[in-house]
């Protein structure tokens, strides 16, 4: 039996082992469907757009975050998807059909889009990408008998039915949390499966991507289209929660808002997209309620000073907090250095040349 035999093993952490694991899905699905039910109506609109602005973040993390590609367009198709859903539910569409042709026009667009613009890079995609709001804004104002022109869109079709017994605010955070978590869901499993390898590989080094067989302008295009289609299903549910839409909606200074949502969140982070729809819909809250007239230059000030202190988003705040506790320990009670083997001997011997003087 040698030595290996009594090799002392890791115990796992608590948060791996299973139990404890489903443990916290259950606490989550239970929160999830009480919560609605015992949250103020403010509280519960509030949360529903957190979920409609954390659904194109992602959309944005999938093109940036996870492929490397630079867009600043991505609220060109929130708007797009937006003014899709509200002229079909003017022009009475049934309503699975709308949300379909609310993720399947900007899908579609956003594929023609990236077939052109893949196969540019840095500052050249994102030259194309900052042209999508700046011209969705005068196109949306110009075909005014189906966009509304520079009043916009409103239609009410988020209405609680009858039989839920629910309050609308109620059922439209619900009706936000389910699609959002099948959104959240669809894209976890895309973006850590084989597509998401191809991804990051591409995001790395597009010339090792080649090597190994992989298109870098395929799926450029692919993650620019998914992103679309991402940014439509986000538009829908604008719709679904805020019931009106103008040209303001896709302008430009809300796609730079969007992207500064996604770097303070977590660049390539699912979690972290959730967090920049949290910062996306409460920051401006907070800001206005401290001096509505320095809104911009306190939204700046907490953009800098996250990406100070974490570089990664606040995503990395957990990871960020678990190396200073490790630091600390391993400076302040971790095991101490053995001395030098000329301290530990015998002082009375004296060193080795000490020792010849006397002799």
């Amino acid at each position: 039996m040698t030595n290996l035999d009594f090799a002392p093993t890791t115990a796992p952490s608590i948060w791996q082992r299973p139990w404890v694991k489903w443990g916290l899905w259950a606490v989550l699905a239970v929160a999830l469907i009480v919560l609605p039910l015992v949250l103020p109506e403010f509280t519960n609109l509030t949360l529903a757009r957190v979920g409609v602005f954390a659904v194109a973040v992602l959309g944005l993390n999938v093109v940036m975050g996870y492929t490397g590609q630079v867009s600043l367009g991505q609220i060109f198709f929130v708007g797009l998807g937006a003014y899709v859903t509200a002229y079909g539910v003017t022009n009475d569409w049934n309503i699975v059909l709308v949300f379909i042709a609310a993720f399947a026009i900007p899908a579609v667009v956003g594929l023609v889009i990236a077939l052109a613009a893949a196969r540019l890079g840095g500052l050249a995609i994102a030259m194309v990408t900052i042209a999508l709001p700046i011209v969705g804004v005068p196109l949306a104002k110009r075909f005014s008998d189906i966009t509304g022109g520079s009043q916009g869109l409103s239609s009410r079709f988020s209405d609680a039915p009858e039989w839920t017994g629910l309050f609308n605010d109620q059922w439209q955070l619900y009706v936000v949390i389910a699609i959002t978590l099948v959104v959240f869901l669809l894209t976890r499993q895309l973006v850590t499966g084989k597509y998401g390898r191809a991804f990051a590989i591409v995001k790395s080094n597009e010339a090792v991507a080649a090597s190994m067989g992989i298109s870098p302008y395929g799926y450029k295009v692919l993650a620019f289209t998914v992103a679309s289609l991402i940014g439509g299903v986000s538009g829908f549910l604008y719709m679904f929660v805020i019931q009106y839409t103008s040209p303001e909606t896709m302008s430009f200074p809300h796609s730079i808002t969007l992207l500064a949502s996604m770097v303070i969140g977590g660049a390539a982070s699912i979690v972290g997209s959730l967090l920049g729809g949290a910062y996306y819909v409460l920051v401006p809250q907070l800001t206005n309620i401290i001096d509505p007239n320095l809104t911009a230059v306190l939204q700046g000030a907490i953009l800098l000073a996250v990406l100070f202190v974490l570089p990664g988003g606040l995503v990395s705040l957990p990871r960020t907090i678990r190396r200073m506790i490790r630091r600390g320990r391993s400076t302040g009670h971790g095991p101490q250095s053995s001395p030098p083997a000329a301290a530990q001997q015998n002082p009375a011997e004296g060193t080795p040349t000490e020792r010849q003087d006397q002799a």
